[in-house]
């Protein structure tokens, strides 16, 4: 059940009997071959399956999240993160107003990580306020549902490409993994990454895909319903 599918009214309904909401956030940017909305695609698939079982509330995802270094790969839209933490706090605010008490946010990007402290920060400040960030690539039992078939994840490569990310052809094998002891601005990280994955296979069968959907998604089930 999502936000934009209901009026004030219904929101206002749902609060008599829960405070629980899931929040999504990612990016728009470089994903190889894959779709520049894969960071919002698959939290928000990941949101609407827990929602379907718990009947918990999804709000409307935020979009955009923090990728400078994707910059000179067009299409690519980053906030910076001060923009983005003050976005955090602003929608936070905003649901702790109206009732809502649990939140749970998806999180699809690992640049969006500034988010998680200006959370903690808030919950020194709103009373009753309990959150949780879940980032569904890094979680313990992803990760160890991938390395049961000898995978671990890598940016843009076969740990996001669902059924729904791909736009693409993607290339046969695997691509060396990417690596630096530097940072890297916008320029660099082109230099570095080329195509955008980050190495490991391009692509691996769908039913291990749809096996890490499954685990993903029953932990977003288990964090709503936690009490």
């Amino acid at each position: 059940m999502r936000i934009d599918e209901l009026n004030y009214q219904d929101v206002e309904s749902y609060l008599q009997k829960d405070d629980r909401l899931l929040l999504v956030v990612g990016a728009c940017e470089q994903h190889g071959y894959l779709s520049l909305m894969t960071d919002i695609k698959i939290p928000l698939a990941l949101a609407d399956a827990a929602s379907q079982k718990t009947g918990v509330l999804v709000a409307p995802p935020l979009n955009f999240g923090i990728s400078p270094a994707f910059l000179d790969y067009p299409g690519t839209i980053s906030l910076r993160a001060s923009t983005f933490m003050d976005v955090v706090e602003d929608m936070i605010r905003s649901v702790y107003r109206a009732g809502f008490r649990r939140l749970v946010f998806v999180n699809g990007h690992g640049g969006n990580t500034a988010g998680v402290t200006r959370t903690v920060e808030l919950m020194n400040e709103l009373p009753d306020l309990k959150a949780a960030w879940y980032s569904w690539w890094i979680a313990a039992n992803v990760t160890e549902c991938a390395a049961k078939h000898g995978l671990h994840s890598e940016h843009a490569a076969w740990i996001e490409n669902f059924r729904f990310t791909r736009v693409a052809e993607l290339p046969a094998g695997e691509k060396p993994l990417v690596r630096s002891k530097w940072l890297h601005g916008a320029a660099g990280t082109r230099d570095l990454a080329g195509d955008g994955v980050y190495g490991g296979p391009y692509q691996v069968d769908d039913a291990i895909m749809d096996e890490l959907f499954q685990v993903a998604a029953q932990d977003v089930i288990d964090l709503v319903e936690e009490r």
